[in-house]
């Protein structure tokens, strides 16, 4: 069992930025692929970002390419968003997502990830 806590959320002005934090506990390791995931009221749960287990491969969703950048720290078991140009539309909470080893093609869809987070609220005003 793997288990997960996001952090770093919070009401910040457009433009601005923030790093959100998902600190991983019990059967960690490198080789687990971390992904964020942020559902906005009334939406879909959508992709943000991933980081490969192993490789350490990124892959975003064309909205926060150039904006965002995912990064993992194994020595701390922890995984990173740093937000930065935030945006009105980036409001939504943001929940960190695992699954053990790679990717593959369907690493927007959350149905891969086994291990979800609770969540951090993130609102940027306008």
């Amino acid at each position: 069992q793997v288990q997960l806590v996001e952090s770093g959320g919070g009401l910040v002005k457009a433009g601005g930025s923030l790093r959100l934090s998902c600190a991983a506990s019990g059967r960690t390791s490198s080789m687990y692929s971390t992904g964020w995931f942020r559902q906005a009221p009334g939406k879909e749960r959508e992709f943000v970002a991933v980081i490969s287990g192993g490789d350490g491969l990124t892959k975003y969703v064309d909205s926060v390419k150039g904006r965002f950048t995912i990064s993992r720290d194994n020595a701390k078991n922890t995984v990173y968003l740093q937000m930065n140009s935030l945006k009105a539309e980036d409001t939504a909470i943001y929940y960190c997502a695992a699954k053990y080893l790679g990717i593959g093609g369907r690493y927007y869809s959350p149905t891969l990830y086994d291990y979800w987070g609770q969540g951090t609220q993130v609102t940027v005003s306008s």
